[in-house]
């Protein structure tokens, strides 16, 4: 109850208290009333003036977001376009490197082809002119020969005008003879001059007809040989050549060809190769090729050929130099004549026109760098032969070696106009120089020599249209 009572009386103290301080608030806020509106009419103007501002800057942004995107969008527009342009570009510089590649190849061709007839022409040219000076040496001789005859024949024409004028002379001596005869007779008819004894009547001069002269004349012309042996002590020279001789064009040595020899029957060589035509495809590859550097080389076949040039025999090419050793014959060469290169440039033309009668022939080409000799045996008989050609060499190893087609890169680059076009069969190859013995029984089908390197067993991979036959004898090959 007493507690009720404090109570009571605490709020009766404190509601007035609270009632005079609200009476004294109510009169101090209409004091301030009017500065306070000034102030919330200020914050309002500045807050609209800030929401201006607001809106304002947010158009700002959102332009510029707008700009950044449809830059973006940009941006990846010209990435994919130089995307595209730099697949583009990148496919152009692989056309135009293949076209560089394949316009280089051309060049190299081209200059190799060049090179090839630059050999050519100079060995034409060569043939030409030793052919020249071979013509104009025997016009000479010729001339020389008629200017002799044509000598001797005035000497005779001479000697029988001095006989038919003796002639005369003697039956003129006679008719004088016959008249002092009669002027002794009628001087002392029925006897006669001491010592003197009549002379028979004389008979008719006889004076030398046209056919007589011609027969005296053919009696005292020289014989032919006679007078070639004649005109040649003239001039100081000795006989001519004889028809067996020959000159080998390229710097070969003329060498007596023998009469020909009969090879008989010729059996147990192995497998017969037959090119039928020129396609580049008519290839044959042997491998392994040389595993050894060569400074010697000896390379023998028997061919047959069924056109009327020899192509390409065999072909070996290095990275280097596709042409280090070739054999071939193209169809702008002179029939029958072969280019036996070494390290192209440098070649020799070897005579073959004996291949060219599509018979089986025997050859061997023989190279030692010993003083750069070389050999060419056809038949068992040394064609051609010469030195100083490649002295010192050296034919490395490790490149392609072909038969039937010539490379203009290795294992590759072939054309038909070096195509080689026949048979071969009995092919070997030796890294030394074989002795004329061991060619002469290779001839006649004997037993190879000891030391072969390559045989057509080491056959890799034969054109699909070259043929081969297994014949007994070569003569029943067809």
């Amino acid at each position: 109850m007493r507690c009720f009572k404090m109570t009571l009386s605490l709020l009766l103290v404190l509601v007035p208290m609270y009632l005079h301080g609200a009476s004294l608030q109510k009169a101090g806020s209409a004091g301030q009333r009017k500065p306070f509106f000034e102030r919330l009419r200020r914050l309002e103007e500045q807050f609209r003036s800030f929401q201006e501002v607001t809106l304002t800057q947010l158009k700002g942004i959102a332009n510029n977001y707008n700009m950044s995107y449809d830059i973006d969008a940009q941006l990846q527009s010209l990435a994919e376009e130089s995307q595209a342009v730099a697949l583009t570009v990148n496919r152009s510089q692989a056309a135009i490197q293949g076209d560089l590649a394949h316009l280089k190849a051309w060049v190299r061709k081209t200059q190799h082809r060049s090179r090839k007839m630059d050999m050519r022409l100079q060995a034409l040219d060569l043939a030409l002119t030793e052919k020249t000076r071979q013509w104009v040496q025997a016009g000479k001789e010729q001339k020389t020969q008629r200017d002799v005859i044509s000598g001797l024949a005035l000497g005779t024409q001479a000697l029988q005008d001095a006989l038919v004028s003796l002639t005369h002379q003697v039956h003129s001596q006679g008719a004088r003879l016959a008249a002092l005869e009669g002027q002794l007779q009628m001087a002392s008819p029925g006897t006669a001059a001491p010592g003197w004894t009549p002379a028979p009547t004389p008979a008719q001069p006889v004076h030398p007809g046209p056919l007589m002269l011609l027969t005296d004349r053919q009696d005292l012309a020289p014989h032919p040989t006679e007078s070639r042996e004649f005109t040649a002590h003239l001039l100081g020279t000795q006989k001519p050549p004889a028809p067996s001789s020959h000159w080998a064009p390229g710097g070969a040595a003329a060498v007596p060809r023998d009469p020909p020899q009969g090879s008989g029957e010729v059996c147990n060589l192995g497998p017969v190769f037959t090119f039928p035509d020129a396609s580049p495809e008519n290839v044959i590859f042997l491998s392994p090729s040389f595993l050894t550097a060569l400074r010697a080389l000896s390379f023998c076949s028997w061919v047959r050929t069924s056109s009327g040039h020899l192509g390409t025999l065999l072909s070996y090419a290095t990275e280097e130099n596709d042409n280090k050793v070739v054999l071939h014959g193209r169809d702008s060469l002179i029939p029958g004549s072969l280019h036996f290169v070494i390290g192209d440039p440098a070649f020799r033309e070897l005579p073959l026109q004996l291949l060219l009668d599509g018979q089986w022939h025997h050859i061997c080409i023989i190279w030692t760098s010993v003083q750069g000799k070389y050999w060419l045996h056809v038949d068992r008989r040394l064609v051609a032969t010469g030195s100083r050609f490649r002295e010192g060499y050296e034919i490395p190893p490790g490149g392609s070696l072909v038969l039937g087609q010539e490379q203009d890169s290795v294992g590759g680059g072939f054309d038909r106009s070096e195509a080689f076009v026949g048979s071969m069969s009995g092919l070997a190859i030796w890294d030394r120089a074989l002795v004329p013995g061991e060619v002469a029984n290779l001839a006649i089908g004997k037993e190879l020599p000891t030391g072969a390197i390559l045989t057509l067993a080491n056959a890799s991979w034969v054109g699909k249209f070259v043929q081969r036959a297994n014949c007994t004898c070569l003569e029943l090959c067809p």
